[in-house]
């Protein structure tokens, strides 16, 4: 599988250190190896996929590739390709190394383990198809329902009896000798007894009917959960033996599985398609057969997925979920660039103050300092505002923007004042406006982006386009100018999303064109290209509608 370089590479500096896979610029061998790469995949007549360049029946689907830079056992410097997941409904092809483990061999325990799920599958679909279980549902919430209107209907009518003894048992007070007076009150009371047991009897008669349609139910839904919890462990078990059988060589020759290596991970299980991504495939293979691994870099070919942004020919880091305890353990003790997301690109750069009085501030945050403190820098707005303002009290940041985002920000110097300008976010009187510069012209001259977000639990913090489980996310947008194959836009964000504006920019279903900058969704640069330009609110004290705006630098 090693490939060497069909061209003299000699003008070429090698690495002197390995690639940091979390967030890395490309080493010019390993654009020249990727290069070659998708040359390949535009002439190899080999194998066929559709990855969505041109008319086919199969859906198409867009792939992940990687190119490991590597020197082998003789001296020559050369390189590895591997694929994500299968190609062409395969794991083995021509040029590319081989998967860890092999899932889909004949007869391999993972098949047969599959098909006696498939069957269980096939079961669970037929009973859940059985109309009689449609129409016991109806029934049982019918019958539940019927029971809440009676028995509401037969108290509404206890609440009005008692209304009406207690006025009689009042008039009877003046009117009634006290001997009547108390046989009154005994009947009265007889009365209210009566009701209650009825009542009860009437709830009793309502259990027994609801009992015995919860029964009926019963007689389909508890095999069905019986399935279904037969089928997740089968599940469970199945995917506990595969993952015992990807055993990882790292670079002193030790061999780890990924259930041993996940174990110590917080979430302990290995996410599903773990082991099979590019990035282990080729350190496996390197170490196996003695090849120095030198660098690495990966990039998405074809069609962008649905959910996920990814780009034709660009290059991304290697997915944190998946990937990191992998790769961690399979590069201990190799010397590896700096990991960049430790250091703070805003040390230097200071915070410009706006406005200020005895309440609030407004400022302009630089592009690349924290809003809040993260994980590994404190540095931040917060921070330097604590710093600046000891006497206050509450979060400060009344809202957040991106670390890459640059503008204005409200900034709070009490509890009291950080409520009153977070309220006006909630009930959305603040207007805002960002500016961008995107990647690519845009036909249309506005519009409209309504795509709901979540993160991406495998990778974040970036961000998936989720219709079933996302959060409502909406953009309006107006083209300011196109210059130079590029679009300066206006952003009117209407909900505050994580990534909102750079995911709505990016996605295909979006704009289809992402900001200049974006690390994550786009093209890394000096900077992100986007910045709150401007801001509008009532001031939490006067009451009167102020606004501020700040151009930004590009």
């Amino acid at each position: 599988m090693f490939t060497r370089f069909k061209q003299d590479i000699q003008a070429y500096s090698l690495p002197k250190r390995f690639t940091f896979p979390f967030y890395y610029t490309p080493h010019p061998l390993c654009l020249l190896a990727a290069k070659e790469l998708q040359q390949h995949l535009k002439t190899q007549k080999t194998w066929t996929h559709n990855f969505g360049f041109s008319e086919s029946n199969s859906p198409a689907i867009g792939k992940m590739f990687g190119v490991l830079l590597v020197k082998n056992k003789h001296g020559e410097v050369g390189y590895l390709s591997a694929f994500s997941g299968k190609l062409a409904e395969n794991n083995h092809l021509p040029n590319f190394v081989p998967p860890v483990f092999d899932m889909l061999t004949d007869d391999s325990f993972y098949l047969k383990g599959q098909e006696e799920i498939n069957l269980i599958t096939e079961q669970i679909t037929q009973l859940e198809h059985n109309p009689l279980l449609l129409k016991y549902e109806l029934f049982l919430n019918t019958e539940k329902q019927l029971s809440i209107n009676e028995i509401s209907t037969y108290r509404q009518e206890i609440i009005g009896a008692r209304k009406v003894r207690k006025l009689r048992r009042t008039l009877a007070e003046t009117s009634l000798s006290s001997t009547e007076f108390l046989q009154l009150k005994e009947q009265l009371s007889k009365e209210s007894i009566k009701q209650k047991n009825q009542l009860r009897d009437l709830k009793s008669y309502w259990n027994i009917r609801i009992n015995k349609a919860e029964q009926q139910l019963n007689q389909l839904t508890i095999p069905l959960a019986k399935l279904k919890d037969r089928r997740k462990q089968l599940s469970t078990d199945l995917q506990y033996k595969l993952f015992s059988q990807y055993q990882f060589l790292n670079n002193q020759g030790q061999t780890k599985s990924l259930n041993s290596i996940f174990k110590q991970t917080p979430q302990k299980i290995p996410p599903a398609g773990s082991g099979e991504c590019a990035a282990p495939k080729l350190l496996h293979y390197a170490f196996k057969f003695d090849m120095q691994p030198l660098a690495m870099a990966e990039f998405w070919w074809g069609e962008s997925p649905k959910s996920e942004v990814k780009k034709h020919l660009n290059f991304y880091a290697a997915c944190q979920g998946k990937c990191q305890a992998i790769l961690s353990y399979m590069l201990e003790g190799i010397d590896m660039d700096d990991n960049p997301l430790l250091n703070n690109p805003a040390e230097e750069k200071k915070i410009d103050i706006i406005y200020q009085d005895n309440n609030m501030l407004v400022i302009n945050k630089p592009s690349g300092l924290l809003s809040v403190p993260g994980k590994n820098i404190e540095d931040s707005v917060c921070y330097r505002m604590k710093q600046l303002y000891p006497q206050a009290t509450g979060p400060l940041a009344v809202h957040r923007l991106d670390m890459s985002t640059s503008g204005l920000m409200l900034i709070a110097l009490s509890n009291d004042i950080h409520k009153k300008l977070q309220r006006q976010f909630i009930n959305r009187s603040i207007k805002k406006r960002y500016i961008a510069l995107l990647d690519g012209l845009l036909n249309e001259d506005k519009g409209v982006i309504d795509l709901p977000l979540r993160v991406d639990l495998n990778d974040r913090p970036r961000q998936l386009v989720c219709f079933q489980h996302g959060k409502a996310a909406k953009t309006q947008w107006e083209v300011i100018e196109r210059k130079n194959q590029q679009t300066k836009v206006y952003f009117h964000p209407v909900t505050g999303r994580t990534h909102q504006l750079r995911v709505h920019s990016a996605h295909s279903k979006g704009l289809n064109t992402p900001i200049v900058g974006d690390d994550l969704y786009g093209v890394k640069s000096n900077r992100l290209h986007l910045h709150a330009e401007f801001i509008e609110f009532n001031h939490p004290v006067t009451k009167n509608r102020i606004s501020f705006q700040v151009d930004p630098e590009f």
